[in-house]
């Protein structure tokens, strides 16, 4: 196996799968307080285990935008999109970014070409922003090979939905192109979760959106899972009535946060969160009534290898074990 090189993404070892955080940008240090604004600094400042990394000395959240990449059962799979380049949003801190996501996930052994799975927690701006990039003026498929999975009840509920400009257009030019390529899959996630591929299943986590899902990686006896928005930042073990002010449904959101806690807390299980800072990962243990996050700092690793080619088809999806409905 080649030696990682010194920019090499952080990843850590599920059993025989190798994560990698394919980093986007850091959010601006208000993002904290609009997105989740319970999480007040005295609030944060009463959890030491916070600081310094999920959190600054003056109580600040810091949080992050990236994706997570592995090879699974020999497929190559990227979980949620980020923000994306080039993109008109609302949001000052998400409008025309100039990032090299894209070079950072070829070099941990991703080129868009290789994808064979792309998994959407749900379909919010900033983790579908990859989706497409813009090719002479128009927006393409960036994984051309790929099959895009989200939630059948994520699609249908954003499908009825009479969404504002600045959404209608996100879908414009990240959900839409791939829907017309024919590579969106919705899938029937019920309450015990759908295997994708062997040791890869979208887990339902709703409230932040009605078809939200987290990822639960297991290999070899190790567990590990992806949050999405259902956990936004590590304040929220320690605070799990804390959400997010873009929650469609509040309570269900904590509810699904108090569930997934306790099945978490003292198995092992490593948690990846699709928002938090360095080192984005822990086990979830037990603090008294609530919990708090025992971090798993990344390593470097050596780049995947074993590019497939041609991606999955059509027919291969057709009969797959999450039975999917192509759009």
């Amino acid at each position: 196996m080649p030696a990682a090189p010194p920019d090499a993404a952080p990843s850590w070892a599920v059993g025989s799968v190798v994560v990698h955080r394919i980093d986007e940008i850091p959010l601006p240090p208000q993002t904290g307080p609009w997105l989740l604004p319970a999480a007040t600094a005295e609030v944060v400042s009463e959890q030491d285990w916070l600081r310094p990394d999920f959190a600054d000395r003056d109580g600040v959240l810091r949080l992050d935008s990236h994706s997570f990449a592995m090879v699974v059962d020999g497929l190559r799979v990227v979980v949620d999109t980020g923000i994306g380049n080039g993109k008109t949003r609302a949001n000052p801190a998400w409008h025309d970014l100039r990032t090299d996501y894209l070079e950072r996930l070829a070099r941990a052994g991703f080129p868009p070409e290789s994808v064979d799975l792309v998994l959407l927690t749900h379909l919010h701006t900033d983790h579908v922003g990859w989706n497409t990039r813009e090719v002479d003026g128009s927006w393409v498929p960036t994984f051309p090979s790929a099959r895009y999975l989200t939630a059948k009840a994520e699609y249908d509920f954003w499908a009825a939905c009479d969404m504002d400009e600045a959404r209608a257009a996100m879908f414009r030019d990240s959900v839409h192109p791939v829907e017309e390529a024919g590579l969106l899959d919705v899938v029937d996630v019920p309450a015990g979760g759908v295997t994708v591929a062997a040791g890869l299943e979208l887990v339902p986590a709703p409230g932040h959106t009605p078809g939200h899902t987290a990822v639960r990686v297991t290999s070899g006896g190790a567990t590990a899972l992806i949050t999405g928005d259902c956990i936004h930042h590590p304040v929220q073990l320690a605070h799990p009535e804390i959400g997010s002010c873009v929650d469609i449904d509040p309570e269900r959101a904590e509810a699904t946060r108090r569930e997934l806690l306790a099945s978490l807390a003292g198995a092992n299980a490593l948690l990846l969160g699709t928002h938090f800072p360095p080192p984005t990962a822990g086990r979830v243990v037990a603090d008294g009534d609530t919990y708090r996050l025992e971090p798993v700092p990344g390593r470097s690793a050596a780049p995947a290898e074993g590019l497939r080619t041609g991606g999955l088809s059509a027919s291969t999806v057709a009969g797959s074990p999450w039975n999917p409905t192509s759009r």
